[in-house]
């Protein structure tokens, strides 16, 4: 029996990286997890690796399905909820993972780029939990997850990199602490409905399949590093406990409630919050 049999997934920004992991892992314990990306590629094909996604749950014996969406649009991700509820049914969980992030410097960041990074980091995971409200009301519970960002707030000083990557950030992190913001206040709404809402993001910088230029930066400074399964494992504990309006970061949510850090596929114990980056195991 797993922790999330019989329940319905729906995962944003999950052909790659921090969104694939944590459906994979979703779906080791036994959810039915529905990926969103983007778009459909030519002829009505799903991208690649979005694709490749659904087929490796589903080769680790999970249910995954596929629903194209982009997220930076209004109209697109309208009836993304509906949607993704056709292939197993009404969601029980929403992960809002999918964001976007322009690099500029606060004086010289754009209204373009700005509402770019507002429109998918908060409105977009506002947006998809309003769609996913009235089943979840209705089934008297759910769960609802948004991924946010160590740069939600400034870095200490002295920074731990030059003063430009600290500042560059700034912008990208004020998209994700609106979104924390709205976290909490839709959290103790919604508590009372049996709905629990919180937000995540890595406590570093996450080591996905992948990420050359995060193993570049593992080599050099370890500590700056997170393997993915840290964020999946923290994931599925906020998708399916009784916590509320928690703003947590991965290791620190771990550490906090003991709790064992398990291979995407659930199969093998890896450690606990303290598990570092296998840098060359996911190369």
């Amino acid at each position: 029996m797993g922790s999330c049999d019989g329940r319905v997934a729906l995962v944003t920004g999950a052909s790659r990286g921090i969104g694939r992991a944590i459906a994979r892992r979703l779906a080791a314990e036994g959810a039915s997890v529905v990926l969103n990306a983007s778009r459909l590629g030519a002829h009505g094909k799903l991208p690649g690796t979005l694709e490749d996604a659904v087929a490796q749950i589903q080769a680790e014996g999970g249910k995954a399905a596929a629903v194209a969406a982009d997220l930076g649009d209004a109209a697109s991700r309208s009836d993304l909820v509906a949607r993704a509820s056709e292939p197993f049914g009404p969601l029980d969980i929403l992960v809002n993972n999918a964001a976007a992030a322009r690099m500029r410097l606060p004086s010289e960041c754009s209204t373009e780029d700005r509402n770019l990074m507002f429109e998918l980091n908060v409105n977009a995971p506002v947006d998809l939990a309003q769609q996913a409200l009235p089943a979840m009301k209705s089934a008297g519970a759910g769960w609802i997850l948004n991924i946010s960002s160590a740069s939600a707030q400034q870095p200490a000083l002295p920074y731990r990199d030059t003063r430009s990557s600290a500042w560059i950030i700034g912008p990208y992190g004020a998209s994700k602490a609106a979104l924390e913001r709205y976290t909490v206040a839709l959290a103790h709404e919604l508590a009372e409905d049996g709905i629990f809402v919180n937000a995540m993001g890595p406590v570093a910088i996450v080591l996905t399949q992948g990420a050359d230029y995060v193993r570049d930066i593992a080599r050099r400074n370890p500590d700056m590093v997170e393997p993915v399964e840290l964020m999946a494992e923290a994931a599925l504990a906020l998708c399916t406990g009784r916590h509320v309006g928690q703003v947590v970061l991965s290791r620190e949510l771990l550490h906090a409630i003991g709790r064992e850090v398990r291979s995407l596929d659930g199969k093998q114990v890896l450690g606990d919050a303290f598990l570092e980056a296998d840098v060359e195991a996911t190369a």
